[in-house]
């Protein structure tokens, strides 16, 4: 499996500045392993020739550790767009981004196609929320308090343009209380506005959730951190409780735009509505990278109907979830065609606290579908509207648009496994009208309800010995 060779630019995964710099699924193992014997001494010889070459003739002084760090990144970049090297800073923010905890603004961004920072939402209740940024927002410029001392003695603001979004990240972080000021551009501005924020403690909840009908829950997981798992259970718990029955009539479960995370939070979600099979398998050129993941009894939740809400956003781990409950024949997935990262990293802790981020295997869904590349396709594809009614059309960024991702056809997909064909839905404007409150202008969560409701009525018209049976956990069978 050999990727196209990459180039120097290009876009990533979406990321959530003042939230989380790492949107790939991840496992944490203990060592880098032995890969000496392996390596080409000739190459070797041609690396130290180079290297002794520039320290003895360039113009100026140079550090030897920069150099061999930038050779370390270069050659990582011939890989993948995912394989990277991560210096003692971004090793400690991967890290503190699993956690879900951070001083910062609270706001999820990606990169436009035209190579400037676009605002996928601000976390509720954050600095960002606070100060009035919203979805879409683009961030022309960044102006912090505290300038990195690499910049011009005059340069006060730094334009996104071409920034990587590391960097964006990097720079909108800060002490807490500490104040950045950051220039915006939104649909009806004539020119950019700055808004300045002070930086405060984000602490981010990766799941929530509301009775959005009697009987009807709605669960929205926005990535896949530590504390996932044990947050969806308390707010399953919390909804069985506040609608009073025994369960539920049907359940939304969002995970749009979520960028992804641990590959074991993915595993174990999955997990809350299957019982038994698989949930997800991959397989690498090592041996140990070839597992299956199979659901367990543990926690499983009644078997009520499910629609999984997905769209250009939904990627890695949130794919993962999406395609076990749809290969299971579990819920309905609705939206659009998702991001289509279907490859595994493993971090690799290295000397000096640094740590190497490498692809090691690619993943396939129950069924043997390989959704890199191309993604999930929904069962129902639905376009979301703008406030104004409008159809928001405009193709997002996706794994198929990284400069050196792995092919579909690299994936090797299972023989059994083929593309479902994506159809377009013509949406019911009627349909707004049954969501209340400030869900109204979502169609795609208003068609969710509206298959889940058509699925119930048609549920109760069947004879009462074909009726789906819900399924109390303690009666669940396991699967070894």
């Amino acid at each position: 499996m050999r990727p196209q060779r990459p180039q120097r630019n290009r876009f990533l995964l979406p990321f959530l500045a003042g939230v989380t710099c790492c949107a790939v699924v991840f496992s944490l193992v203990g060592g880098v392993g032995n890969v000496a014997a392996a390596a080409r001494y000739d190459d070797l010889g041609l690396f130290t020739s180079v290297l002794r070459l520039v320290r003895q003739n360039y113009v100026e002084s140079i550090d030897e550790g920069d150099l061999v760090r930038g050779a370390v990144r270069g050659m990582l970049a011939e890989l993948d767009p995912h394989s990277s090297f991560l210096d003692s800073e971004a090793y400690r923010e991967m890290q503190v981004d699993t956690r879900g905890e951070f001083h910062g603004l609270g706001i999820e961004i990606t990169k436009r196609r035209d190579g400037f920072i676009e605002v996928i939402a601000p976390i509720d209740g954050t600095p960002a929320d606070l100060a009035g940024i919203r979805a879409r927002d683009q961030i022309v410029s960044i102006c912090p308090t505290d300038v990195p001392a690499d910049w011009e003695e005059d340069e006060e603001c730094r334009t996104t343009k071409n920034m990587t979004l590391f960097d964006a990240v990097q720079l909108m972080r800060g002490k807490r209380g500490t104040e950045i000021t950051i220039e915006i551009f939104r649909e009806g501005f004539e020119e950019p506005q700055s808004i300045t924020i002070k930086r405060e403690l984000v602490q981010i909840t990766s799941v929530g959730g509301r009775m959005v009908e009697p009987g009807y829950a709605y669960v929205r997981i926005r990535s896949f951190q530590e504390r996932t798992i044990d947050e969806l259970e308390d707010t399953l718990e919390e909804l069985h409780a506040e609608s009073g029955v025994p369960t539920f009539e049907g359940l939304v479960l969002d995970m749009r735009d979520n960028p992804g995370g641990l590959l074991d939070q993915a595993v174990k979600v999955s997990n809350v509505w299957l019982t038994d099979g698989l949930v997800v398998y991959t397989k690498g050129r090592v041996e140990e990278q070839r597992q299956e993941f199979r659901a367990r009894n543990e926690g499983s939740e009644p078997s009520y109907p499910i629609a999984v809400l997905v769209n250009q956003g939904t990627a890695s781990a949130s794919e993962i979830v999406a395609g076990a409950l749809q290969d299971q024949h579990r819920a309905l997935v609705i939206g659009e065609k998702t991001f289509g990262k279907g490859s595994v990293q493993t971090v690799y802790p290295l000397e000096q606290g640094a740590g190497l981020r490498l692809t090691t295997a690619l993943y396939y869904t129950p069924a043997g579908r390989s959704i890199q590349e191309v993604g999930i396709s929904p069962d129902i594809a639905v376009s979301p509207v703008s406030e104004g009614g409008e159809v928001l059309a405009a193709r997002r960024m996706r794994e198929q648009d990284l400069e050196g991702h792995f092919r579909h056809s690299d994936a090797e997909p299972e023989p059994e496994a083929e593309e479902e064909e994506e159809v377009d839905e013509e949406l019911d404007p009627a349909v707004e009208l049954l969501i209340e409150g400030d869900l109204e202008s979502d169609v795609q969560l208003a068609r969710a309800l509206e298959v889940l409701k058509s699925w119930t009525y048609f549920e109760r018209l069947r004879p009462e010995g074909e009726r789906m049976q819900a399924r109390a956990p303690e009666a669940a069978a396991t699967s070894e």
